[in-house]
């Protein structure tokens, strides 16, 4: 799989040991995650709003309403910057400034295009369903004609963009480690919990497997 486009913009400077620009890496942290930010500035004002997304090959589709103002400028050809993170532990140090966390984040700098060919859209619409539980889109409604309209896809290539990554234990000052003070990583993880149905759900509707038996992380498959 080949890297992206090394940029200036795009190239970690601060810690740059941390950065990756292999499409396997930035493609992994794009896949486990669900929610990205969106950056852009319009008549000089900055905006961040988060949104949903999935991935198609080497595009990241976002999503919303077709009245949302960010589609609507964002199809004009603006500036965009997209960022999603990913949590996988607290770093505890021995001094306060060593604090940290250990994480895996993305940066995709571009222009979005808006998706306006049938097919692509219900590609994406139907990416972004099984992007938050795999499976799902062949038993659900599809969007009817109405929906369609109401909903604008935007597509975003992967191009120039990198990863930056830290792992590992805290990384203290020298003379800090003869500290008699706790110092380590205590890990968190996204997991799912006991699926509760909804209070007009037909009798005897069996839980999908896909629901029961819902795993994030490939690794965890």
């Amino acid at each position: 799989m080949t890297s992206t486009t090394l940029t200036e913009r795009t190239k970690v400077k601060r810690l740059p040991a941390r950065g990756a620009y292999d499409r396997e890496t930035i493609y992994s942290i794009l896949d486990e995650a669900f929610i990205c930010h969106v950056g852009y500035v319009l008549d000089g004002q900055p905006y961040v709003i988060p949104t949903g997304y999935a991935r198609i090959g080497d595009d990241l589709y976002i999503h919303g309403s077709s009245a949302s103002r960010m589609l609507r400028n964002l199809t004009q050809g603006v500036d965009v910057c997209v960022t999603v993170t990913l949590i996988d532990g607290l770093v505890l140090a021995r001094s306060a400034f060593h604090h940290s966390v250990n994480y895996r984040s993305v940066v995709i700098l571009g222009k979005a295009e808006l998706v306006e060919d049938p097919s692509e859209k219900d590609k994406a619409l139907e990416a972004f369903t099984n992007h938050i539980i795999p499976g799902r889109w062949p038993e659900i409604r599809w969007p009817n004609e109405l929906e369609l309209k109401a909903t604008s896809v935007l597509k975003l290539p992967i191009e120039e963009a990198s990863a930056k990554i830290r792992v590992g234990d805290p990384k203290d000052d020298e003379e800090d480690y003869s500290m008699n003070v706790w110092a380590g990583v205590l890990p968190l993880e996204l997991k799912p919990g006991t699926p509760q149905p909804d209070a007009r759900l037909a009798h005897n509707t069996s839980i999908p497997e896909y629901v029961t038996k819902y795993k994030r992380r490939k690794d965890d498959i």
